[in-house]
């Protein structure tokens, strides 16, 4: 591990200005959950269902829920690793000022953040929403449904019920995109986790942060589009890296 690096961050982190985590697929796939876009990942695995198909036609529906309900087992299984735990510890500090995360999982929210220091870019996928009436619910309860036969559950309004996740062609939230850019704009601290960044509109936030005069720093195992503009590299696996990070910061904090 890098520990001129991670003395680095660390050490950035403890000078207590506004400190921004951005979170990618990586973090997750250390706690079993499978990507979507490299090779082997659950693109290569099932085919993308989009928007405008999910909402013209019923038998586009029941193979995204179909797609919906293999992944889900291993998603209920699915709990915070050690990545995770260490950005809420970093919570628990008073050093964490937001997590923008592209991730869909809801392992933030269950390793003890709070969801006002939670912005989901591409929704959650343990949340169902009326595609009419807006309603939410569980997707356990959807996913009930389907196990007892039915095939695309929908709404006691009637109208289509889809997990609350940003599908191929469909807009992205629009409140969300805002808050993470004006978060992105006015941090001092950005920290990219298990992101390639090359997901879009999303992955220009670290650019906002780096042209705003952010400290830029990334964890990931492989290469990414920023690497040559951020101030601090760590190519190791998440979980090891953030809690060496918080382990340091601590340190100097005592």
């Amino acid at each position: 591990m890098d520990n001129k690096s991670i003395e680095k961050i660390s050490k950035k982190i403890a000078e207590g200005g506004k400190n921004v985590f951005f979170t990618g697929a990586g973090i997750s796939t250390e706690s079993g959950i499978p990507d979507f876009r490299s090779q082997g990942g659950i693109w290569d695995q099932y085919r993308p269902v989009y928007y405008d198909e999910f909402m013209s036609s019923e038998e586009s529906r029941i193979e995204y829920w179909r797609q919906k309900a293999e992944l889900f087992p291993d998603l209920e299984k699915a709990k915070p690793n050690e990545g995770h735990i260490a950005i809420a510890r970093l919570n628990e500090l008073g050093f964490l000022d937001a997590v923008i995360t592209q991730n869909i999982d809801g392992l933030h929210q269950l390793s003890g953040l709070p969801d006002e220091k939670i912005i989901e870019l591409h929704g959650n996928t343990t949340r169902v929403r009326c595609m009419s009436c807006s309603e939410t619910s569980s997707m356990k309860a959807s996913y009930d449904r389907i196990q007892k036969g039915e095939l695309a559950p929908i709404c006691h309004c009637g109208g289509y019920l889809k997990p609350d996740t940003i599908s191929f062609g469909q807009a992205m939230p629009a409140a969300e995109m805002e808050r993470a850019a004006q978060l992105s704009m006015n941090c001092d601290f950005f920290c990219v986790v298990g992101s390639t960044l090359l997901v879009h509109p999303a992955a220009h936030m670290p650019v906002y942060a780096k042209e705003n005069s952010a400290f830029l720093c990334i964890v990931n195992l492989s290469e990414t589009p920023c690497d040559k503009m951020c101030d601090a590299l760590v190519s190791d696996n998440a979980g090891d890296v953030l809690s060496a990070i918080v382990d340091e910061v601590e340190r100097l904090i005592k």
